[in-house]
């Protein structure tokens, strides 16, 4: 959990590190080169996008501290779009029209990437996206900085159907119901299929963003798992991750049983767990 982490901060930071290696920047009046901080602060996907902007914001730290971009330093512009997906366009248009920024580090989900886009098109912004994505989207005003499926859940099935991954023969498909997990989901069964997997051993279930009660969910699972060996590929985000994983501890299912591989989940989701009960699950990054 501890290099999920380490991989994402120093992701973040990579990033904004690059901008010292810029050789043209917009043209401000101020002395300050305006940085747009675009993560949400409150609401369900807090947990998982306040450490991002701390990361930025050590990363602008670090720069200003050498002497900053082109004779300048760093100014961020930090807003809280709640984890409210239209708000993440209206931070955006105020990022870009109203404070200037001259690029912005933000979102986690794909669903406020894709709230973004038209407007970072439109007014011709810059977007570093941190995390993994779904794929089938390209756009020059983005820097896609995560894996695609084919470079990291596929590799985690990969693993799973291994020997050394326990050689799982059924799939429970578990997500947030929005965008990425759907579109993962949909890739990982096709994928599922071509290896000869049938379609009675693939079981896809969706809840919805700040879902909690998985008491059903993991009974479910728990069930499935008793016709053959299984795995559950989680693309759970934010919040709801830690009900998931107090219920499988609850429910006393073990990696050793039912393996578990998350997209999405590590230790800043799993503070206040207790996570004697899940050692062995997986998280898969890159």
């Amino acid at each position: 959990m501890q290099r999920r982490f380490t991989l994402k901060a120093l992701a973040a930071a990579a990033a904004v590190s690059s901008l010292a290696g810029l050789t043209a920047l917009p043209a401000h009046a101020a002395d300050t080169i305006k940085v747009g901080v675009l993560h949400s602060l409150s609401g369900t996907m807090a947990i998982s996008e306040t450490v991002l902007k701390d990361t930025v914001l050590m990363a602008i730290d670090e720069i200003n501290a050498k002497g900053g971009v082109l004779g300048k330093k760093l100014e961020p512009v930090v807003v809280d779009p709640a984890s409210n997906w239209p708000l993440f366009a209206e931070k955006t248009k105020q990022l870009l029209g109203q404070d200037k920024v001259a690029v912005i580090f933000g979102c986690w989900t794909s669903v406020s990437r894709k709230s973004v886009l038209p407007v970072v098109e439109e007014m011709n912004g810059l977007l570093f996206y941190p995390v993994q994505y779904e794929g089938e989207e390209l756009s020059k005003n983005v820097f896609y900085t995560g894996a695609a499926p084919n470079q990291q859940a596929i590799p985690a099935v990969d693993y799973l159907m291994s020997k050394d991954g326990g050689a799982a023969k059924r799939w429970v498909l578990l997500g947030t119901d929005y965008v990425y997990p759907r579109t993962t989901n949909k890739i990982l069964r096709a994928y599922l299929k071509s290896k000869g997997v049938k379609e009675s051993d693939i079981d896809e279930k969706y809840t919805p963003f700040g879902h909690s009660d998985y008491q059903t969910i993991v009974a479910d699972i728990k069930k499935f798992s008793a016709g053959g060996k299984t795995a559950v590929v989680s693309t759970i985000n934010g919040d709801s991750n830690v009900p998931f994983y107090k219920e499988l501890g609850n429910a006393g299912l073990k990696a050793k049983d039912v393996p578990v591989v998350a997209f999405s989940v590590g230790e800043e989701e799993l503070r206040g767990v207790d996570t004697k009960p899940l050692v062995g699950h997986l998280a898969a990054w890159n």
